[in-house]
C-alpha cells in the first residue's frame, strides 16, 4: 500500500471516516505518522473548545474573585482552588465517577428530561473537565493581571466619565488582557499537553477511535518499539506548540499595539541556563 493511499484510508480515521480496522502486519513510518496525525485530531478538538469556554468562564471567575461581594467572591476562591489544588488526573476520574452516577434516563428540569449518558463520553465528560480546569487557572491569572492595572489608567477613565461597564471594556479589560497575555500563553500551552491525559483516564474513546497517544500505544504494543511512535507524538506536539505560540504572539502584538516598539517581530532566545 502507498503512502498516500495509506493518507487517505486513515487519515481521519479517528473521526470515523476511512478504514475501521486498525493494520496488523507490515507497520511502516507513513502508517504511524498518519494514524497519530489522525488522533492530533481530538487533542486539538479538547485543547481549542477548553480554551475557548475556558477563557469566558476565566474571566468571570476572575471578576467574581475581586468583588467586595462575599457571595460572588467566596465561591470563586474555593473554585480556584479546588480546581489548581488537585491534579488533573485525580479530576478526570472523580468526573467519571460522578458522571456515571446520573441517571441513565435523565434529570428532569422543569419537566423536561435532561439527557446525562453523553457526560460519560470522552468527547463531552473530558471535556468539561479541561474547561473547568483551565478555567481556573486561567482565572487566577486573569486576577492578577486586574489586580496590577495601573491606578492611573482608571483615574484617567473617570475623568474622561467612563464608569461602569464601559470603563471596563474599554480601559479595564485590554489592560488586563495585555498584562495576562504571556502567563495566559503558557496556560495554553501546558492545557493543550495535559490533552494526553485523556488517553489515561476513565472516559471511554469514541468508538475506539482515539487521540494521538491511543495510536502511539498501539503501535508500540504491536512492534515493540516505543522510540519510534512516542517521538512521532512529540513532534505533532512541537509542531502545534510552535503553532499555537505563533498565534498567541499575533494576539499580543495587537493588544501591544500601542506599546513602544510592538511591531519587532518575535526572536527566538533559547534558555540554555536555568
Amino acid at each position: 500500500m502507498s503512502c498516500s493511499q495509506t493518507i487517505l484510508d486513515y487519515g481521519l480515521r479517528s473521526i470515523g471516516i476511512g478504514e475501521r480496522l486498525l493494520p496488523k502486519t507490515d507497520l511502516n513510518l507513513c502508517q504511524q505518522f498518519t494514524l497519530i496525525g489522525s488522533g492530533l485530531i481530538w487533542n486539538v478538538y479538547f485543547a481549542f473548545f477548553a480554551l475557548l469556554i475556558g477563557f469566558f468562564v476565566a474571566n468571570a471567575l476572575a471578576l467574581a474573585k475581586a468583588s467586595p461581594s462575599p457571595w460572588l467572591r467566596k465561591p470563586a476562591d474555593a473554585f480556584i482552588f479546588l480546581f489548581r489544588g488537585s491534579p488533573l488526573f485525580i479530576q478526570f476520574f472523580v468526573a467519571y465517577q460522578l458522571f456515571v452516577m446520573l441517571p441513565r434516563a435523565g434529570i428532569e428540569v422543569f419537566g423536561m428530561t435532561v439527557a446525562t449518558n453523553w457526560l460519560t463520553k470522552a468527547w463531552a465528560g473530558a471535556l468539561v473537565v479541561l474547561i473547568l480546569n483551565t478555567a481556573a487557572y486561567s482565572a487566577q491569572i486573569f486576577y492578577g493581571a486586574l489586580m496590577a492595572v495601573p491606578k492611573g489608567d482608571i483615574e484617567a477613565a473617570d475623568a474622561y466619565g467612563l464608569t461602569g461597564w464601559k470603563r471596563y471594556r474599554r480601559i479595564i479589560w485590554p489592560t488586563m488582557m495585555r498584562l495576562a497575555w504571556p502567563s495566559y500563553t503558557n496556560e495554553a500551552i501546558f492545557l493543550f499537553h495535559a490533552t494526553t491525559l485523556v488517553y489515561f483516564s476513565a472516559f471511554p474513546a469514541f468508538r475506539q477511535q482515539g487521540d494521538s497517544l491511543y495510536y502511539a500505544s498501539y503501535f508500540a504494543g504491536q512492534t515493540f518499539n516505543p522510540f519510534v511512535a512516542y517521538p512521532i507524538v512529540a513532534l505533532y506536539f512541537i509542531i502545534c506548540t510552535l503553532i499555537l505560540i505563533g498565534l498567541f504572539g499575533i494576539v499580543n502584538r495587537r493588544l501591544n499595539r500601542h506599546m513602544p516598539g510592538a511591531t519587532r517581530k518575535l526572536k527566538y532566545r533559547p534558555q540554555l541556563i536555568r
